[in-house]
């Protein structure tokens, strides 16, 4: 049986902040069941926005043209099995990190369908007020509900919840084991 690829992104600013303690945790789930995992920090990285050009519509586009970091992530996400995004909750949504990440996934789409169909996909979230409603988490986690469903991506986890300094999420127990689960449900064989 081949190995599972599982790519994974972190959006956060904060390379050891919560929601990237909660991915390691993925991380370390899917590696109980021997998957491959390239994992990338899209605060490090060059994405700029999209430029709603439609050049990844055109007859024979693969990607976007845009001479960016994405051209790194665009291979990485055709060959994965499952894509785990992770990232904190700013300002009652999705943070700029992952938003751009999502946005430039746009490219994937053409007139057969979207080449994000039948991946699967983890969540990730953390926030600072302990209300997923009042810190915004719903609306980050709708965006997400909406965007895979509408490519067919198939979300098969989402482990969210408070934390305000970085590394705090590690006393939450359960969250850190749900973490865990998530990452093995993504590349089980």
């Amino acid at each position: 049986m081949s190995q599972k690829k599982l790519l994974v992104t972190l959006g956060s600013p904060r390379r050891n902040g919560n929601s990237a303690t909660l991915a390691e945790e993925a991380m370390r789930g899917a590696r109980e069941n021997d998957a491959v995992i390239g994992c990338h920090h899209l605060h490090d990285m060059n994405i700029r926005p999209c430029q709603a050009c439609e050049y990844c519509r055109k007859e024979g586009a693969e990607t976007c043209c845009q001479n960016d970091d994405m051209q790194i992530l665009y291979p990485e996400v055709r060959a994965a099995d499952a894509i785990l995004i992770a990232g904190p909750v700013y300002w009652f949504s999705i943070c700029a990190q992952t938003k751009l990440f999502m946005d430039r996934l746009y490219a994937f789409g053409n007139e057969e369908g979207y080449g994000l169909r039948g991946k699967r996909i983890g969540i990730i979230l953390t926030y600072a007020d302990a209300d997923a409603f009042k810190s915004g988490a719903v609306n980050a986690l709708r965006s997400f509900q909406d965007s895979f469903g509408y490519v067919g991506a198939e979300i098969v986890g989402m482990v969210y919840g408070s934390a305000w300094k970085a590394g705090e999420i590690r006393n939450n127990r359960e969250l850190m084991s749900r973490a865990v689960e998530l990452g093995k449900r993504l590349t089980c064989p």
